[in-house]
């Protein structure tokens, strides 16, 4: 009876833990961007892509865009990367999306995930919380930078990952504890 208990208990345990992890294939999806347009992230498997989840009205989001640190780093890597924000907060909606993208003038998707299925999919914790794929494959999780109180940035996580990504590197921290606003999600 005992082998059977624990069986049980760990496919309860398993079934409900995220699918990405680093050093795995990044989980598929398919979303709508604020303008209504399809990005299927299978159509992105042989570039580099920054997933980035968001919620404009947490403090801490809010604090890195007036900073220009997301902007700035999205512009940085543009034509290199694919930089996607996900907005997977319950009560988000693309034309909000949209409001915010044009009041901030980002040049890149936010994707409509107010049922919150990528989110959980992928273990999105925080906004902001970060994804860096290299080729299909999760290479990063977690912060932006090691500033989660607003002193000052000694190291930006992403742009370490990609500047290592681009020298044809491993990425030398791949995980890193998020820090942030949870994610609003619904039920």
């Amino acid at each position: 009876m005992r082998p059977l208990l624990i069986l049980f208990l760990s496919g309860f345990v398993f079934a409900g833990m995220p699918s990405a992890a680093v050093g795995s294939s990044a989980p598929a999806f398919s979303l709508q961007d604020q303008n209504g347009n399809t990005v299927n992230l299978a159509d992105l498997k042989d570039k580099v892509v920054v997933l980035e989840w968001t919620n404009p009205d947490c403090p801490f989001v809010v604090r890195h865009y007036k900073q220009g640190t997301m902007k700035a780093l999205a512009e940085k890597y543009q034509g290199e990367v694919v930089w996607l924000a996900i907005n997977s907060t319950h009560y988000s909606n693309p034309e909000a999306n949209k409001a915010w993208a044009e009041s901030k003038k980002l040049n890149y998707a936010i994707l409509d995930d107010h049922e919150g299925k990528v989110g959980k999919m992928y273990g999105a914790q925080t906004t902001p919380h970060m994804y860096v794929i290299n080729k299909g494959v999760l290479v990063y999780v977690g912060a932006i930078d090691d500033d989660p109180r607003g002193n000052g940035s000694q190291i930006n996580y992403v742009d370490q990952a990609l500047t290592e990504i681009k020298a044809g590197k491993a990425v030398s921290a791949p995980q890193n504890k998020p820090y942030g606003c949870s994610v609003k999600y619904g039920s």
